[in-house]
């Protein structure tokens, strides 16, 4: 007799009302967050989404690059977010938030170590002087798909630069 395989409960997410879960926002509190990530699907889709405060709507940004290996994709969502922030907030500290653990460690490794510890990772994004960009940057990891509504955001730009 063959064996029966279990049906998949649909897991029903509530995004939260605001950039993070209710667990979260009051220790960033009047930060400028930005969200990142990135897609693989016909082509790699990257997408940074920045909340400057509560009230106002996001900035978004989006961009469609060759599909390669996701870390390296999920790298360059970072970096995308890096330059989307100086350009829309220059000099304003702010922290990134990110669902790929080797993005957030690679990125704070650097922060930590210097550029000289990772030359390729400056030549990734030669348009943005990332020792600057990184100097106003806090990294975090957070769990992706998740109740928070700015991981969602930039999970649904990506999906949409990647078609």
């Amino acid at each position: 007799m063959p064996k029966r395989r279990k049906k998949k409960l649909l897991r029903v997410l509530h995004q939260s009302t605001g950039p993070l879960p209710l667990r979260l926002a009051d220790r960033f509190a009047g930060q400028l967050l930005i969200f990142c990530d990135a897609s693989k699907k016909r082509h790699g889709g990257l997408a940074a989404v920045l909340f400057a405060g509560d009230e106002q709507p996001p900035v978004t940004a989006s961009q469609t690059v060759p599909a390669i290996g996701s870390n390296e994709l999920e790298l360059q969502a970072a970096l995308f977010a890096l330059l989307q922030a100086a350009r829309h907030f220059p000099g304003r500290p702010f922290t990134l938030f990110t669902d790929n653990t080797d993005t957030a460690i690679r990125l704070s490794r650097v922060q930590v170590l210097g550029l000289a510890h990772d030359p390729d990772l400056v030549a990734m994004l030669p348009e943005l002087d990332l020792a600057e960009g990184l100097a106003h940057a806090s990294i975090h990891w957070l769990k992706g798909h998740s109740s928070c509504r700015g991981n969602t955001l930039a999970d649904e730009l990506a999906g949409a630069a990647a078609h």
